[in-house]
């Protein structure tokens, strides 16, 4: 495709989607309001449609007294029943493909269900979304006449009754419209192999030869493969080998540890970095303006939203509010109803609003202990599972503990660091480590994946913390008794940080 034709086209879409846009930044509680009683129309025949009586629901009123809040232990038993080929559960049409992400206390892994309309009207929605904005907002932009090298997802895709199962992003490249697969790098057939270490160096050799002017993937494994391309090249700058380079689409973990290293080996200073707050379960929101760290929540994607304010969250006094209830530096978890067939679904995620009018966001964690500085997203659940089941094996007791990352750095691999105090430690620390390391890896599948070969993360590093190591650390901060707790997962270094200083 000619360059002047692709402009012509993008600015086509342009100004096209941008209405579409406007409607939903002028009236964003119309939109969604409209949005949700199309879902129960569109599902009133189903399963769960039939159960709680779509039928006759007229308002957001009666639908939010009729179907309860849920998260993935709940929807198990359908989604599973559905990944075996019944249809007509909770959503009308079939459903082929579940994008599989870790897993909750449960399960090692998630299947979320992704429908026809979620992956065109949201996913694939989103991504020319992006392109519009970024344009919108560049017009000097030579993005057309490159390719964007796009990182997918560590797994194949796998058949199973008739349904697929993989990771999302393996899933999006699966079923990619001819426009993105055009103007993309490397073949679908590299993006989808499943050994990573084969993997990577076929997206070098596949890509080092193009003409890259954007990166799209997640700062983690985006940054091991410039770093596995700039050692192949022997060069120092990615711009020696892709010079018309000009923005990188990231999002999946906290990009701000990862600034740094990117600046250190893409030197340009008018380079871009546009986040985006995608997941399995839905494509959420987009940074619509040059060097923003907030991100506009889309609201026309299929996905109605409503919040739980953290200050009540899991509480007897919990409360669920709608977009027009929120308000700004609150933080809240995320409930999303999809064209998927999830109901008042929570993903797990909580956010801030940092703008009313628009909506615009910040991601600001997870409603659960968790530790996601490389895709890994380790729970509070998989530590203390794992913890549990070393300490039986190795005969240890443990008093407290905290786990921090360590951030990659040039070319060396990020890891977890533990800081444990024992009550009882165990005769070989490093079979302790082995052990522990091995539990996490049968707990969840993303700390499995970002283990594999040490591709993203080295084994675990263990420190022995002193003797009221973490005692004295909450006496010393005026935190001993009450609510105040030892953090067990985080995702600076912050806390790790203080205890080390005084763990003499």
């Amino acid at each position: 495709m000619p360059i002047p034709l692709a402009n012509s086209i993008a600015s086509w879409f342009l100004k096209k989607r941008f209405h579409q846009i406007e409607l939903f930044l002028k009236y964003p509680n119309e939109v969604q309001n409209e949005l949700i009683l199309n879902l129960i129309k569109t599902a009133k025949d189903t399963e769960i449609g039939k159960a709680y009586d779509f039928s006759s629901i007229k308002d957001y009123q009666s639908f939010s007294e009729r179907v309860p809040i849920t998260n993935y232990e709940e929807y198990q038993f359908n989604i599973e029943r559905s990944r075996r080929g019944e249809h007509n559960i909770f959503w009308p049409t079939p459903i082929k493909w579940f994008a599989k992400s870790s897993g909750t206390t449960n399960a090692k892994s998630k299947f979320i269900p992704v429908s026809k309309s979620s992956l065109e009207k949201c996913h694939y929605a989103a991504g020319k979304d992006l392109l519009c904005m970024y344009l919108n907002n560049n017009e000097g932009s030579q993005l057309f006449k490159g390719k964007s090298l796009r990182l997918g997802g560590s797994k194949e895709l796998y058949k199973e009754n008739g349904t697929v199962f993989g990771d999302l992003s393996a899933i999006l490249i699966d079923n990619m419209p001819f426009w993105a697969q055009y103007s993309s790098t490397p073949s679908s057939k590299v993006s989808l192999m499943c050994d990573w270490e084969y993997k990577m160096q076929a997206i070098v050799d596949e890509t080092i030869e193009e003409n890259v002017t954007s990166l799209a993937g997640v700062p983690s494994w985006m940054l091991v493969l410039l770093n596995n391309v700039l050692e192949s090249t022997g060069k120092c700058d990615i711009l020696d080998i892709w010079p018309n380079l000009e923005v990188y689409f990231h999002g999946g973990v906290n990009f701000s540890p990862y600034v740094n290293q990117y600046k250190s080996i893409i030197s340009k200073k008018d380079f871009r970095y546009y986040e985006i707050y995608n997941a399995s379960e839905g494509f959420f929101a987009i940074q619509d303006r040059n060097g923003s760290n907030e991100l506009l929540l889309m609201l026309d994607y299929g996905i109605f939203y409503e919040f739980i304010p953290m200050d009540n969250y899991g509480t007897s006094q919990q409360k669920v509010i709608r977009l027009d209830e929120v308000e700004k530096h609150k933080n809240y978890a995320i409930v999303v109803t999809t064209n998927a067939g999830l109901w008042r679904y929570k993903i797990g995620d909580t956010i801030r609003f940092t703008s009313l009018n628009p909506y615009r966001i910040k991601i600001s964690g997870r409603t659960k202990h968790y530790i996601n500085v490389f895709g890994e997203e380790l729970i509070i659940e998989n530590a203390e599972d794992a913890l549990k089941s070393v300490c039986k094996k190795t005969r240890a007791k443990i008093k407290d503990y905290t786990v921090a990352p360590i951030f990659m750095e040039g070319k060396n691999k990020g890891a977890h660091e533990w800081l444990i105090e024992f009550r009882q430690a165990p005769n070989d620390i490093n079979y302790f480590c082995e052990l522990l390391d091995n539990a996490l890896k049968s707990l969840n599948s993303d700390y499995e994946a970002k283990r594999y070969n040490n591709i993203t993360l080295n084994k675990p590093s263990i420190k022995i913390a002193r003797e009221h190591l973490f005692y004295d650390w909450l006496k010393q901060n005026n935190k001993l008794g009450g609510q105040h707790k030892v953090p067990r997962l985080y995702n600076t270094r912050v806390y790790m940080q203080e205890l080390l200083s005084i763990n003499v």
